[in-house]
């Protein structure tokens, strides 16, 4: 069974109590369909069904590995270096996000 390597470089234990969106897609104008944190920095993208992908895109330009779902009732973590999924218990909280402009 394959498993993360990277559980060291987490940073962001709690999450945030609310975001605005995509912080990308805020900036550039852009649609975001799920939201996704950065667990090495706070960042939050959007995820691979949105157009920019934002969330993979921080990942590989930062070099960090890992993300959690910001969406709610999700719990789930992915790796991107070692493409795997994770529940971390260690991250606590829930965030309160916007409706997905895509779904309006």
């Amino acid at each position: 069974m394959t498993a993360c390597t990277h559980l060291d470089q987490i940073t962001v234990t709690q999450l945030p109590e609310a975001v605005a969106g995509c912080e990308d897609c805020l900036a550039s104008g852009g649609e975001w369909l799920h939201l996704r944190i950065c667990l090495g920095c706070g960042h939050v993208g959007c995820c691979d069904d949105s157009p920019n992908r934002h969330a993979t895109a921080h990942g590989r330009s930062s070099g960090h590995a890992l993300i959690r779902s910001l969406e709610p009732g999700e719990e789930w973590c992915w790796c991107f270096v070692d493409e795997v999924g994770m529940v971390i218990p260690e991250i606590q909280g829930h965030t309160r996000i916007p409706p997905s402009p895509m779904l309006s």
